[in-house]
């Protein structure tokens, strides 16, 4: 393959770039796994964290919903996806003081997985 057929990176300002030059936003996604050990109190926490996604500019996308397993041994009990405007912008909501209030609910009340991801802008 010569350099000639190679794809070419958007130059700045071009298709895939946002204004002049600059990158552009990447969306982020937060996933957590969540098992609820302790229904009662755990409800304080979807008060708390729906607030605070909201204040942070976050967005639910699946929140509990059903799931069907397609591939491998993965049987979430609840599963849910935030979406944020960037890495930083979920990672600012997550290390939050009203979020970390919040997460202290979670964490006694479920087991659970997080993790954030940065989405995908062909």
């Amino acid at each position: 393959m010569t350099s000639a057929s190679l794809p070419r990176r958007p130059t700045p300002g071009g298709p895939g770039r946002c204004g002049r030059g600059t990158m552009p936003r990447m969306a982020a996604y937060v996933l957590v796994e969540v098992h609820v050990t302790d229904p009662e109190p755990y409800a304080a926490y979807r008060d708390m964290a729906t607030a605070s996604v909201a204040a942070h500019g976050g967005r639910f996308l699946v929140r509990g919903g059903a799931v069907t397993p397609l591939e491998g041994n993965w049987h979430p009990e609840r599963l849910v996806v935030i979406a944020f405007d960037t890495m930083q912008a979920a990672r600012d909501w997550y290390g939050s003081s009203d979020y970390q209030t919040a997460l202290a609910v979670r964490l006694a009340n479920s087991v659970g997985r997080a993790l954030m991801v940065e989405g995908y802008e062909p």
